[in-house]
C-alpha cells in the first residue's frame, strides 16, 4: 500500500522480479478491499485517505495474521514501538535500499515455514494456519512475528535465551532495541492469556517458555 506516484510502482516492479504476485493499492479504502487476496502486506506510513499506522490496526483486528513490513521516514523509537504495538513485523526508514527491501520481504515469508505444528506444555502451534491453542482452546491470532518468537522460544523449552540470539534468529540481525523486544513479548505474553505465565522474564539474562508452572 504506497500513494507515491513513483515508489509505489517501483516497488511493486520489484517484488514482481523477486517472483512475488504483487496488488497495488494506493489508498486505506483500496487496502481494505484487497485485505483477503494477499498473505504479506507492505505498507506506508503516509497514505492520501488516513495513515499506514491505522491500516495496520485496521488488517489486525480484521484477522489479517500475515506478515506486515512498514516504509515510513519516522525513524524515533516511539514510532517504532507504536508500529509494533499495532501488529507492524518488520519497519523500514525511507531513502532505503531496493535489495535490503526485498531481503526483508523474504524473510517474513520465510518466517514459521520449517514445521508444520508444534506441541509444547499445554500450547499446540498450528504454524501453516498461524493458530495457537491453549488446552485446545483458540487464543488470539499472532502477527508473524508474534508466531516466529512464539516457535523459536518452544523449541527451546525451559532455556534461557538472550535477547542477543532473539535480534539475531528471529529479527533476521536486523537493526532492533531491546524495547522493541520487550514489546514483542509483552504482547505475546498478552494473546496467550491465562498462560501468559509460560514466557519468563529471566532477569539480566533473557527469556524462558516454561512448561510448568512455578510453585507460588
Amino acid at each position: 500500500m504506497e500513494d507515491d506516484p513513483k515508489l509505489g510502482p517501483l516497488v511493486s516492479r520489484a517484488l514482481g522480479s523477486d517472483r512475488h504476485e504483487v496488488t497495488l493499492a494506493t489508498s486505506v479504502d483500496s487496502a481494505r478491499r484487497a485485505v483477503g487476496s494477499f498473505d504479506l502486506a507492505v505498507v506506508d506510513w503516509m497514505l492520501p485517505d488516513g495513515d499506514g499506522l491505522e491500516l495496520c490496526g485496521l488488517l489486525r483486528r480484521g484477522e489479517f495474521a500475515g506478515p506486515i513490513l512498514m516504509l515510513t521516514c519516522r525513524g524515533e523509537t516511539k514510532d517504532r514501538v507504536a508500529a509494533l504495538d499495532l501488529g507492524v513485523d518488520d519497519y523500514l526508514t525511507k531513502p532505503f535500499d531496493m535489495d535490503e527491501l526485498l531481503a526483508r520481504v523474504r524473510a517474513l515469508g520465510r518466517r514459521g515455514k520449517r514445521l508444520d505444528g508444534l506441541d509444547v506444555g499445554a500450547l499446540h502451534i498450528d504454524i501453516w494456519r498461524r493458530n495457537v491453542f491453549a488446552e485446545g482452546r483458540l487464543l488470539p491470532p499472532l502477527t508473524a512475528i508474534e508466531l516466529d518468537l512464539l516457535v523459536y522460544l518452544s523449541q527451546r523449552p525451559n532455556q534461557t535465551v538472550s535477547k542477543a540470539e532473539l535480534v539475531g534468529d528471529v529479527w533476521d540481525g536486523h537493526e532492533v532495541t531491546s524495547n522493541l523486544v520487550q514489546v514483542a513479548v509483552s504482547r505475546l505474553r498478552d494473546k496467550l492469556e491465562s498462560h501468559a505465565w509460560m514466557i519468563e522474564t529471566v532477569r539480566g539474562e533473557g527469556y524462558r517458555l516454561r512448561t510448568t508452572r512455578a510453585r507460588e
